[in-house]
């Protein structure tokens, strides 16, 4: 069993960063494929990032490449999303995410999830 739990989120303003973080538990952590996803009001929970377990790969949805970096650290048994130039419909719920198996960005194959952060972006 692995538990997942979202810290860091927040309101900031416009162009705004936030730093999301994601303690995970369990020994083989680093052994996950580990993914942010985001589900906005009324919305479909929609993919953000993820990061291979050996952190040489991550992907990104394009609404968010080259604002939002995703890293993680095995030791710590943590993964993290820097977000930067913020938008405001970037406002949502933010879940962090673990999948024992394999390599994907569809959030029906993902195994484990965390409680979830609020992230709002407004003046």
């Amino acid at each position: 069993q692995v538990q997942l739990v979202e810290s860091g989120g927040g309101l900031v303003q416009p162009g705004g960063s936030l730093r999301l973080s994601c303690a995970a538990s369990g020994r083989t952590f680093g052994t996950y494929t580990m993914a942010w996803f985001r589900q906005a009001p009324g919305k479909e929970r929609e993919f953000v990032a993820a990061i291979h377990w050996g952190a040489d790969s991550t992907n990104y949805a394009d609404s968010v490449k080259g604002r939002f970096t995703i890293s993680r650290d095995n030791l710590k048994n943590t993964v993290y999303l820097q977000m930067n130039s913020l938008k405001p419909e970037d406002t949502a719920v933010y879940y962090c995410a673990a999948d024992v198996r394999g390599w994907t960005t569809k959030k029906d194959e993902y195994d484990y999830w965390g409680q979830g952060t609020q992230v709002t972006v407004s003046s």
